[in-house]
């Protein structure tokens, strides 16, 4: 459907197909991460640079991410929600043939520019209609959102598991999995909500600096994806250096966290239903630092792993009602969804390299010291999610058949 926010009416039905497939679009969005990767040793090698030059080079998505993401809002208010939507993620999952393409070092930090570019738009889109069709259906969805892109990164690694085991041409993998995802997505966005901004309403700035707001919420969010992105990274290396576990048992780990993750955000709407935001995310904190205080005391593999748990348990959907208090908390929504994506895809950059940063000037002890920091962190900053609650929006039909704000939320 088409028209402008002023007449836009959507029914109960409709609003919950728009559910399922933004669903579908995260878990798309997540396959096209999942399956780049699993080959970036493929990547390396085919681009011939050293390990110190591929760091470099996985910089580049986050550059790109973080300099696009505020370009979100504009397109949506050219286009449309559904249109933008499309045409965005159709470019992301297309930008996964790149890399592989590299031939060097140079056009390969050029491919992943592009490459993450196009994910923190389509990331902004798809996150601001995931929080509209939150708004019309009066309950949370946002961390079943998430749990899919998770569910969608580890079917797109699966998938590259098994292409890298048959010593498959990466770039021939990835032009496979860009066209498949590609037709996947672009079925997706057929049932997406088209909200559209009333033909008088003033288009939002290309480019402009995240709101207070947003970056009051994008803190919560930096220490959640800051214990995220250690765990990930290092919860293997750790178990491996500091406690002398198998490599086996020490990559259990981190598959175990990623598990955990992705099962706690697909059934964190109930609990997030159940007793709001603010006290999900304190809790969560709770469990989170606990969980870091065992992995900094643990004397043996199994309670470090315990405690790796209890840190993905606490801080699954932070990020999640991040970007929903964000989307509520002022006129222009995509602008504080891009700010709180910008400081969390930051977080996600720094973080390894500052855990080994500070694991070599200390001990690996010492920096997961300070995720259990910032772990308490969620407890203390809890109180700037209420945003992220929901609300009860005024229409006879729960919400679901609302009008479609005036600002566009792509």
């Amino acid at each position: 459907m088409t028209t402008d926010s002023t007449a836009t009416v959507f029914s109960t039905e409709q609003v919950r197909r728009a559910r399922y497939a933004v669903a579908s679009v995260f878990a798309v969005h997540g396959a096209v991460t999942g399956s780049f990767a699993t080959r970036v040793p493929w990547i390396q090698d085919h681009a011939g640079v050293s390990a110190g030059q591929l760091g470099i080079a996985l910089a580049f998505p986050a550059i790109g991410a973080s300099l696009a993401m505020p370009l979100a809002g504009a397109v949506s208010h050219r286009f449309g929600a559904r249109t933008a939507l499309r045409g965005l993620l159709m470019v992301w999952t297309l930008a996964l043939i790149l890399p592989a393409l590299a031939p060097n070092l140079l056009t390969l930090c050029g491919a992943l520019f592009v490459y993450g570019a196009s994910a923190g738009m389509s990331d902004v889109a798809m996150n601001a209609l995931g929080v509209e069709v939150e708004n019309r259906l009066n309950k949370s969805i946002m961390s079943g959102l998430h749990g899919m892109w998770s569910v969608g990164a580890l079917v797109g690694s699966a998938a590259g598991t098994v292409a890298a085991h048959l010593g498959a041409d990466a770039r021939l993998h990835h032009t496979i999995a860009a066209l498949v995802l590609t037709a996947l997505g672009l079925i997706a966005c057929q049932r997406v909500l088209d909200l559209r901004s009333e033909p008088d309403a003033e288009a939002p700035p290309r480019f402009a600096l995240p709101p207070k707001s947003a970056l009051i919420i994008g803190a919560v969010g930096f220490c959640a994806v800051f214990a995220e992105g250690a765990s990930l990274d290092w919860s293997a290396v750790y178990l491996r250096d500091v406690l002398g576990s198998s490599a086996g048992l020490a990559a259990a780990s981190t598959t175990a966290f990623a598990l955990t993750m992705a099962v706690a955000r697909i059934a964190g709407d109930r609990v997030v239903d159940r007793f709001g935001a603010v006290r999900t995310v304190r809790t969560g904190g709770v469990l989170a630092t606990v969980g870091g205080v065992l992995v900094v005391t643990a004397p043996n593999a199994v309670l470090a792993m315990c405690g790796f748990g209890l840190m993905g348990l606490g801080i699954a959907v932070v990020v999640p009602l991040a970007f929903a208090a964000a989307g509520r908390s002022g006129p222009n929504p995509s602008q504080a969804i891009a700010g709180v994506a910008t400081i969390t895809y930051t977080s996600g950059l720094i973080a390894p390299s500052a855990i080994g940063s500070l694991a070599e000037a200390t001990s690996l002890i010492v920096s997961f010291s300070l995720v259990s920091v910032l772990a308490f962190g969620l407890v203390l900053g809890a109180g700037v999610l209420r945003a992220g609650d929901r609300k009860a929006v005024s229409s006879p039909d729960a919400g679901a058949a609302s009008p479609a704000p005036a600002e566009p939320r792509p």
